[in-house]
């Protein structure tokens, strides 16, 4: 049999014996009364804008191991126990490696004009001791063999080596909600996955390590600094990666700065010129070796018959540095926090516990659900289980930015679509729609599936977070839209309400092979 037909009818099978079985089982639908509840309490009620100014305007950014972030997670601890939570604590994991916050930026060009830039440090790149003053040179190093032709040339220079870029005109609106015919497109598995371009991860990858090299020889030459454009326009910067390590025994390198593309564009131009440009630059960063662990936080709602079995939902807390990371991801984390506030507040029993996660060092690579998963759960290269492991019903999870609830994606767990469906049904009228047989990837509910357990995450309207928040300076309280963020909340509280009370656990997969 034809490969593409052969897999479509195992699939289609394996649809079908889902289903059947779900609808045996006698899943209840969605609990109206109680979500009318909900509705009342996350609508009229809501508490998720106040915790989004703290957790933004007031303790943002929460770069992982910050200062920051420990008083923003001293601010959601103090709350949740306001709250009347349970069990409200910190759970440590580690090492992380060293704190950073960047405490003053002043970026100017002196000559030949005079103008402020919009520029952002690299985390874990250092300061520059004071203002420095000194010139800006374009050195066009592609290649380890450039090296030499630079040799010497570079002491106290501010140093640009990516070359002019084009920035086109925006003829699409940044913001967008998804139609239904693309919720449509994507309630369905592509027929025709895409093949993994591994050349394409090759030259990422080498194009990585060359960036490392080409680091380590700006330091060693005694660069004052390096310049980089940011890809986004506009005045929207991403500043998303470190420039220098995590590791306190590590050699500092030298402070990395990402610049409006625009102005770099101007300073790039000029040089072009041969008219000589002079830079100011003035950076106070800091680093933090007190304590090299980080944690995640916890809080429960202790349920009733069923307490030692657990339903958890989360969002990951910690944010780059540039914004005050609102989209991403604030916005999951007061989320999810207001849906236990709603839990609580409703006091509609529950069967089963409840628990909260807020998560660190996902942007790291999702480093504290890893940790969390591993320690209480099952360990993913070796598939050894620990017994809470048969004890966990479900994990929903929260981080696309601050579009409404359109659906969600089952990560392959295609046992749960009937049950869903019926959980979906009081929620069509605000816009959730769609169940989605793919999965998506990137962030904390990967942690859970890679032990074989159901992690969920839910689909959201794009909005702006490709376009203009996702790890940029940009990603701030005011792109924050209210009305989707309640209703997400309402939809968060009542999938994990029907969750506890459910009298089986949400169907599982297949385990995964160890390490896959």
């Amino acid at each position: 049999m034809h490969k593409p037909l052969k897999s479509a009818l195992l699939f289609g099978l394996t649809l079908a014996l889902a289903w059947t079985l779900a609808a045996r089982r006698g899943w209840p639908g969605a609990d109206t009364s109680a979500i009318s509840v909900f509705e009342g309490e996350g609508l009229e009620r809501s508490h998720v804008m106040e915790v989004l100014s703290y957790l933004t305007d007031v303790y943002g950014p929460r770069l992982t191991n910050s200062p920051s972030l420990r008083e923003a997670a001293r601010y959601a601890e103090k709350t949740l126990s306001s709250w009347g939570l349970e069990n409200v604590h910190e759970e440590p994991w580690g090492p992380f490696g060293r704190g950073w916050s960047s405490e003053l930026v002043e970026a100017n060009e002196i000559a030949p004009g005079h103008f402020p830039l919009i520029a952002y440090p690299k985390a874990w790149t250092p300061g520059t001791n004071g203002p420095v003053t000194a010139d800006a040179v374009f050195a066009k190093i592609e290649k380890e063999e450039d090296f030499e032709t630079y040799r010497g040339k570079l002491k106290g220079k501010f140093v640009l080596t990516a070359p002019l870029r084009a920035v086109e005109a925006h003829f699409d609106p940044q913001a967008h909600r998804f139609t239904d015919q693309e919720l449509a497109d994507r309630s369905q598995i592509p027929s025709n996955p895409p093949a993994l371009d591994k050349a394409a991860r090759d030259r990422l990858i080498a194009q990585r390590e060359f960036n490392r090299k080409l680091q380590d020889y700006l330091t060693t030459e005694g660069a004052a600094a390096w310049l980089e454009p940011s890809p986004h326009d506009g005045g929207t910067l991403t500043v998303m990666d470190g420039g220098g390590s995590r590791d306190p025994k590590a050699p500092l390198v030298l402070p990395r700065v990402v610049v409006a593309v625009e102005q770099y564009g101007r300073i790039l131009r000029t040089l072009e010129k041969n008219i000589r440009v002079t830079l100011e630059l003035n950076l106070a960063n800091k680093f933090y070796d007190d304590d090299l662990n980080s944690f995640n936080i916890v809080a429960e709602i202790r349920g009733t018959d069923k307490a030692d079995e657990v339903v958890m939902l989360g969002a990951h807390f910690d944010s780059w540095a540039s914004g005050t990371g609102a989209t991403d991801n604030a916005a999951g984390s007061a989320v999810m926090m207001e849906a236990m506030r709603i839990l609580k507040t409703s006091g509609e029993p529950m069967r089963r516990t409840v628990r909260l996660a807020l998560w660190t060092g996902e942007e790291e690579g999702l480093l504290g659900s890893r940790a969390y998963v591993k320690e209480h759960f099952g360990d993913r290269q070796t598939m050894q289980l620990k017994p809470d492991h048969a004890k966990l019903s479900a994990y929903f999870n929260i981080d696309n930015g601050t579009g409404k609830a359109r659906g969600i994606y089952l990560q392959g767990d295609e046992a749960a679509r009937p049950i869903f469906e019926k959980w979906m049904e009081p929620f069509k009228g605000m816009g959730m729609t769609t169940l989605s047989a793919r999965g998506t990837g990137g962030t904390d509910h990967l942690s859970f599936d890679e032990v074989g357990l159901p992690g969920f995450q839910f689909i959201q309207d794009p909005l702006e977070y490709e376009t203009r928040t996702h790890h940029t300076n940009m990603d701030v309280y005011e792109r924050l839209q209210e009305a989707d963020l309640k209703q997400l909340a309402v939809i968060a509280a009542s999938f994990v309400y029907m969750t506890a009370n459910a009298d089986q656990q949400i169907p599982r997969k297949p385990l995964p092979k160890p390490g896959s």
